[in-house]
């Protein structure tokens, strides 16, 4: 049994086992089980929702779908997770707070899918890395540039660099940086020696963001064939330009088509499937 909480307990070959199981499931050979997915999700989740409904309902998992709020009660979490494993073959968890996470994954009653928390969000990137690897090959050699603040998105892309290696910078004011990772200041010369942009949303932080909009001008700059990815949700006008959306760079909406299967691949990894 394996959970995933975050990316820093798991290993390259867990990584690469994902994304094997991946392939299994673009391809129509995924494995299948017979079962149940017990699901916590606020009523805004869409992308990551429709996918793990629908990848866990598809692989044979029947999911039991509650409010993520279900979880904010003073029962201790470890006995939540010793109930549902008597009913329930996984558990997927998309909560603001990492402690309810890891405390259901620590009972070891149950496997444990994080689905976004307000620090990390494990699956998203690791779908992002899959698709990169489907479009450009082997990932290790990409140079990763993150625009924006500190945040889930920002820690989780911090994650996967630390397991595999990754060469990754990010770019914002120095006072809005994630503690230890490689940065700088200066965009342009950031893009210029970038092989995937990387964006998230400013949250509180816009007016200090604005210098640092992706504009089609500034993808123009970028090495051949780089790739840009903003996290959805993103608004045009806000960390992206009109036209850096329109630019040949932007990865497209098929690019989350790899959401589905890199979803199936967690959950089949964490039961010990395929």
């Amino acid at each position: 049994m394996r959970s995933l909480v975050k990316l820093d307990d798991w290993s390259p070959s867990d990584v690469r086992a994902v994304f094997d199981l991946a392939d299994a499931f673009v391809a129509g050979r995924g494995p299948t089980t017979e079962g149940a997915a017990a699901m916590f999700f606020p009523p805004t989740s869409l992308r990551t929702r429709v996918t793990f409904e629908r990848g866990a309902s598809s692989m044979g998992l029947e999911p039991i779908v509650f409010p993520d709020t279900t979880l904010d009660k003073p029962e201790a979490l470890a006995d939540v997770a010793r109930y549902l494993d008597n009913w329930v073959d996984i558990v997927v968890v998309r909560h603001q707070d990492l402690a309810v996470v890891a405390a259901l994954a620590a009972a070891r009653a149950v496997p444990v899918v994080n689905a976004m928390t307000d620090d990390n969000h494990p699956c998203e990137v690791l779908s992002d890395l899959y698709a990169l690897q489907q479009q450009r090959g082997d990932i290790a050699s990409l140079r990763f540039l993150f625009v924006g603040a500190d945040g889930n998105i920002a820690r989780a892309w911090q994650e996967a660099a630390r397991v595999l290696q990754l060469d990754l910078v990010q770019c914002c004011p120095p006072e809005l940086a994630t503690p230890g990772a490689g940065w700088t200041d200066d965009l342009e010369a950031a893009v210029r020696s970038a092989d995937v942009i990387l964006t998230d949303g400013p949250g509180p932080h816009a007016r200090a963001l604005e210098p640092y909009r992706i504009t089609a001008a500034l993808l123009d700059l970028a090495p051949a064939g780089a790739r840009f990815a903003p996290c959805p949700p993103f608004v045009r006008g806000r960390e992206v330009s009109v036209d850096a959306v329109e630019h040949p760079a932007f990865v497209g909406h098929d690019f989350k088509a790899a959401l589905l299967p890199v979803q199936q691949a967690v959950m089949s990894f964490c039961l010990g499937l395929g």
